[in-house]
């Protein structure tokens, strides 16, 4: 599997942003995917998960009620719709498949990485 992550880029506080993530392989509809975060000098973050229908979610804290994570199996991608961004939202942003298909927010359940995007957020 492999996971191509795009869409970041520089946002003002309260813009918003959407990434994508393209996966190839013939079995993206069989697992959960996820999105992760990791600021510089800190470790990777969970972010959201969604299972492998699309029926599930799941936010970390500091997300929740501003990102939407969304997926089109027909498409193998992945989306994170990211709105009223803050600065502290500032990081490299990872996508990810799960072992299962199930949604999960632990690190060690994800097998899959792609290459990041940036998102800075400032004035």
């Amino acid at each position: 599997v492999q996971l191509q992550a795009s869409g970041g880029g520089l946002v003002q506080p309260g813009g918003s942003l959407r990434l994508s993530c393209a996966a190839s392989g013939s079995t993206f509809s069989s697992y959960a995917m996820g999105w992760f975060r990791q600021a510089p000098g800190k470790e990777r973050d969970f972010v959201a998960t969604i299972d492998q229908i699309g029926s599930s979610t799941y936010y970390s804290d500091s997300v929740k009620g501003r990102f939407t994570i969304s997926r089109d199996n027909a498409k193998k991608t992945v989306y994170l719709q990211m709105n009223s961004l803050k600065p502290e939202d500032t990081a490299i942003y990872y996508c990810t498949t799960s072992a299962t298909g199930y949604i999960e927010s632990s690190i060690s359940r994800y097998n899959y990485w792609g290459q990041g995007t940036q998102v800075t957020v400032s004035s």
